[in-house]
């Protein structure tokens, strides 16, 4: 066949991430490939002939019972072969079929493609080969990006971060607690990948679906379609019409989909934490890196950002997939084109899990500016506000109000400006000493003042069950994914 450079293909995964990123495309290219999908359907039009072979060495009415089975096992057939028969034949599955009859044993040959119709194969093989690339390719990556999310969980749990709703500072929190989001969100979605990639099923059940064909040929034709797909690793689908059931593959993609989601929530949130007035993260970056062509200074969260693109791109192909869902009565050809371009979804889908795997290798944290932004915030009028409701006043909110606006308009911490306000001090410190809430000193606090100046400078103690939640998680997830190896 013709062969081209591949600086002159045209989609960006044949060419630029199938040099940069090696692994990842070396790993799909079994799975996704044209040649791999050939592969796959030789691999079935194969099981199809051993379920016939099966059947009819059980009735005794080819074959004596010790003679052995055919050897398909030094069969190869070479995609050019396909696509030069398909020339002739103008179909796909018939070219393979006229190709595969003359590689099998002679006697197997009029079993080949026998009681089957195009889409026995073809579904039934994408599914082998989704099943297959969901448990070779993207579970492993998965997992992989998991453990790396607990581990930092884990590492980060007691490191003070400011907590923000609304891009504004909120309460305190922990870096491993806001890691820990990710680690429950993408835990559960890879649990579920797991799970509906399991039932994935395939089908030997002729063109309507009603077992038409293979009733001429046994008297059990469900019989001969699991004996099909076992040698596969399928189950059938309940009901089937020329087409498996679309919704199997569909709830896989859209799960994916789920995946790729908060895996792109995570880059948003890693990227804007590198910003140069935030500052608390920041991605690794290679001695030799570059950063910008013009200001040498720039270290820039290319990483994430690129997350964050390989997202947009792929994300809309959704749409695509819930109108492959729809064919007209047993099956139309509208989803001929479509269907082939899912490759290209769960490449994008892998090389952004790759590069988020690679951006926690590298990712580290600047804990002392983590605490200067805690300590420079205004993030204790909560508890303030908690503590002296608590003491009884009804109006205990628009207080801390005030006094905030205070504090923004005099340019003082809210801790200088609660300070200037004896009564509602005393009465939150109050609080505080009945709550024994942890303070600056290590000896006791017993004046109310006193206590309420300890907590107020140390916006870093207010946490509640970050740092317990983070390990927790973290804890949990590892252990799930090393169950899963």
């Amino acid at each position: 066949m013709e062969t081209r450079d591949i600086f002159r293909n045209v989609s960006p995964l044949d060419h630029r991430y199938s040099l940069s990123e090696k692994t990842v495309f070396n790993a799909l290219v079994p799975w996704l490939s044209e040649e791999g999908s050939i592969a796959a359907c030789i691999k079935a039009e194969i099981a199809l002939v051993k379920a016939h072979l099966a059947i009819r060495t059980c009735s005794q009415r080819t074959q004596e019972n010790n003679n052995p089975p055919p050897d398909f096992s030094s069969i190869t057939v070479r995609p050019e072969e396909v696509y030069a028969e398909e020339e002739k034949t103008r179909h796909n599955i018939r070219a393979l079929v006229n190709v595969l009859k003359q590689k099998v044993p002679l006697e197997a040959a009029p079993l080949v493609h026998l009681g089957a119709t195009s889409v026995d194969i073809l579904d039934t093989s994408l599914a082998y080969r989704m099943k297959g690339c969901c448990r070779e390719v993207v579970l492993p990556a998965l997992r992989k990006l998991e453990t790396a999310l607990c581990d930092f969980a884990e590492r980060e749990a007691e490191t003070p971060q400011v907590g923000r709703t609304h891009g504004q500072h909120a309460v305190p929190i922990t870096a491993g607690f806001a890691m820990a989001e990710y680690v429950s969100r993408l835990g559960k979605s890879i649990l579920e990948i797991e799970r509906i990639s399991a039932q994935l099923k395939g089908k030997l059940a002729g063109a309507v679906g009603a077992y038409n064909a293979v009733s001429m040929i046994v008297r059990d034709p469900e019989e001969l379609e699991r004996l099909y797909l076992a040698e596969l690793g399928l189950e059938p689908s309940e009901h089937s019409t020329q087409l498996v059931e679309p919704e199997y593959l569909l709830r896989l993609l859209l799960e994916y989909n789920t995946a790729f989601g908060i895996i792109a929530n995570l880059a948003d949130d890693l990227r804007n934490l590198q910003r140069t007035e935030i500052a608390e993260l920041h991605e690794g970056f290679a001695a030799d890196q570059v950063g910008s062509s013009t200001m040498p200074q720039k270290r820039n969260p290319w990483n994430s950002e690129h997350i964050k693109s390989l997202w947009k791109t792929f994300m809309p192909r959704v749409l695509t997939f819930y109108m492959d869902q729809i064919s007209e009565h047993q099956r139309d050809l509208s989803n001929s084109a479509s269907q082939r371009f899912i490759a290209d979804y769960i490449t994008g889908f892998c090389l952004a899990i790759s590069r988020m795997s690679q951006v926690m290798e590298g990712l580290s944290v600047d804990r002392k500016r983590c605490l200067t932004n805690l300590q420079n915030s205004g993030v204790l009028a909560e508890p303030a506000y908690i503590l002296l409701a608590e003491s009884g006043l009804s109006d205990a909110h628009e207080m801390i109000r005030k006094i905030t606006l205070a504090a923004e308009r005099d340019r003082v911490s809210f801790a200088d400006a609660l300070a200037s306000e004896k009564e509602i001090q005393r009465r939150i410190g109050e609080q505080l000493l009945m709550l024994n809430c942890p303070a600056s000193s290590d000896s006791p606090i017993k004046d109310p003042e006193a206590a309420a100046r300890a907590f107020f400078s140390k916006p870093e103690n207010y946490r509640g069950l970050a740092a317990k939640k983070a390990k927790e998680l973290a804890v949990k997830y590892r252990k799930l994914m090393k169950e899963r190896e």
